[in-house]
């Protein structure tokens, strides 16, 4: 359904006019056009506190773009920033600065104690007001849970506190802000979700943190399609959030076995068409769905590379009044379906090396939503779901979820009014997400470049004000 109210105020009459009454005047956002679009273009900026551990790397993944790089020079504090490689010019940032910043990058791998945290002032200050509409800011920095000093890992877990705040702020210029925590040593698996983050496809990303950990070096990939031989079974695929995942990943070169239930079928078979893959009907809640799903990707491709848990449904009703049948169908979609169609894979030996398995949380499984218990159950278990198997899986398969806000899809269109808006302004980004969001976080996953993502759960909200 189209935001009218978007659209308006970014009219000269509605600009106006949501001035006057104080109404949130959300920016239109950015979303990839063409596959082979730079990542990242325009006058970037970077700084380093000192010990700086990813400055070199962030550096070349940088000074490989299309963009014009700058190092910030200046105060003492961020003296590690001239580390960034031969390809950044010095900026003295403690003068008048001329340029508008397509993004600001900052190291803050290197802070050890919450004195050394004025390097995010000296390099945010003179700055942030020169961010550009849709701009990027990154913050990388280290898990605290890897810090052997309370200072370290107070200065590390102050970072996050620090990215929400300044995503809040510059929510009104469209832009994001996000942080990478990297583990100790994990400097080379950084270049693909410094890529995403700073790229138009996480445009409605923001205010999330990222864990990076040590894996195999990150194979090289075709940037334009990166998923190309790649074998990937999406569930509800026929419409909405799960026709825009079977779309992004074959735009990325991946064959898509697109799954929905059998009256759903017509709609299937034409996405699946349309993007040369395989449509298979099936209710994964039958006892025998694993197995034929198993098999059908056996008989046709030998073993599947890419797993995309998708399809869910909502029986909504307040806990005193809900049937029992709500409640076992939506933890049986939401949640069972999983765990029971990975294990079959993995069993038979299908899920092949260097996998890619991502389930859709919700907002709800985080926060809770009213009428909802059996859709937050389900899906709050999705996430410890997903948490649990990434410290299971071998052979380089790997384990995230995303977890939606406001999506526009057919159901968020027939929620009443009044619904609707709050859930499309209630976060900086003052909007709603396009399904292409989730959609492109999702292959953000299961690029071969991600291998060090795992155990993530990542909103995908405009950084909405509901839960954490």
């Amino acid at each position: 359904m189209s935001d009218l109210y978007l659209k308006f105020v970014n009219t000269p009459v509605g600009k106006t006019a949501a001035q006057s009454l104080g109404l949130p005047s959300p920016i239109p956002l950015k979303r990839l056009k063409r596959t082979d679009q730079p990542f990242i273009e325009g006058d970037v900026l970077v700084g380093a506190a000192d010990g700086a551990r990813a400055i070199a790397t962030v550096g070349a993944t940088l000074g490989a773009s299309a963009a014009t790089l700058h190092h910030a020079s200046g105060p003492d504090t961020l003296a590690d920033s001239a580390k960034a490689g031969n390809k950044a010019k010095a900026l003295e940032i403690t003068g008048d600065i001329n340029q508008k910043f397509s993004a600001l990058v900052f190291d803050a791998t290197g802070i050890k104690t919450p004195e050394g945290l004025r390097a995010l002032y000296d390099f945010f200050h003179p700055t942030i007001k020169k961010l550009a509409v849709n701009g990027r800011v990154l913050v990388i920095g280290m898990d605290p849970a890897s810090c052997r000093k309370a200072p370290q890992a107070a200065a590390q877990q102050a970072l996050e506190g620090f990215v929400r705040a300044v995503g809040k702020e510059i929510g009104k210029k469209g832009a994001t802000a996000n942080l990478i925590r990297m583990a100790p040593g994990a400097e080379e698996q950084l270049d693909s979700s410094v890529r995403f983050f700073l790229s138009v496809r996480s445009a409605y990303v923001d205010g999330q943190v990222v864990r990076i950990g040590k894996s195999t070096e990150a194979p090289a990939t075709n940037p334009v399609a990166p998923l190309t031989g790649k074998v990937a079974l999406v569930t509800g695929a026929s419409r909405g959030i799960g026709e825009a995942i079977a779309r992004t990943l074959a735009r990325d070169g991946a064959t898509v076995i697109g799954l929905d239930i059998p009256p759903a079928m017509e709609d299937l078979q034409k996405v699946t068409d349309s993007i040369k893959g395989k449509a298979l009907a099936c209710d994964i809640t039958d006892e025998s769905a694993p197995k034929l799903i198993a098999d059908f990707a056996e008989e046709h491709f030998g073993g599947i590379d890419l797993v995309i848990h998708n399809a869910g449904i909502t029986r909504d009703k307040t806990l005193g009044n809900m049937p029992e049948h709500f409640w076992d169908m939506a933890i049986a979609v939401n949640l069972s379906a999983e765990e029971h169609i990975d294990e079959e894979l993995m069993k038979r030996a299908l899920l092949r090396q260097n996998g890619r398995i991502v389930c859709i949380s919700s907002i709800s499984g985080i926060a809770g939503n009213f009428g909802q218990t059996n859709y937050s159950t389900a899906k709050a278990g999705v996430i410890g779901y997903v948490e649990s198997m990434a410290k299971q899986l071998k052979n380089g398969i790997t384990i995230n979820a995303i977890a939606p806000g406001f999506i526009e899809t057919q159901m968020t269109a027939a929620m009443p009014i009044t619904i609707r808006e709050a859930g499309r302004r209630m976060n900086s980004l003052s909007q709603g997400g396009q399904p292409v969001d989730v959609a492109e976080a999702i292959a953000w996953y299961c690029s071969p470049a991600s291998s060090g993502v795992n155990g993530n759960v990542v909103r995908v909200c405009g950084q909405s004000l509901i839960g954490k």
